[in-house]
């Protein structure tokens, strides 16, 4: 599996997330409660960009329609997105925050 580095620890905000590309794949990378995720940053119900959307009980929400997923699995919580967005492993070293585009789900 191989990770690649994305931003510092300090570069992120809590509950606010951060877009970054991944060999033309957009990612969101979130901390929140004291972790690191990462999920695909388009939402697949509006195609949108879910890291301009709120981050709040370990769920990202979509800005457009309110569709929230789950940071840890991707899953929708609520209507009206019906499929899962990948995510995606996150490792800490140091500083680092390293991301592989192997899906966990």
């Amino acid at each position: 599996m191989t990770f690649v580095r994305v931003c510092g620890l300090g570069e992120l905000a809590e509950d606010t997330p951060k877009r970054v590309e991944i060999d033309s794949t957009p990612v969101s990378v979130v901390r929140t409660g004291g972790e690191v995720f990462a999920i695909h940053d388009i939402c697949s119900h509006a195609n949108v960009s879910l890291s301009e959307g709120e981050v709040e009980d370990c769920q990202i929400e979509c800005w457009l329609h309110g569709s929230a997923f789950d940071l840890r699995t991707g899953k929708p919580s609520g209507l009206p997105a019906t499929r899962p967005v990948p995510v995606y492993p996150v490792k800490i070293e140091g500083d680092d925050v390293l991301v592989s585009l192997s899906q966990e789900s």
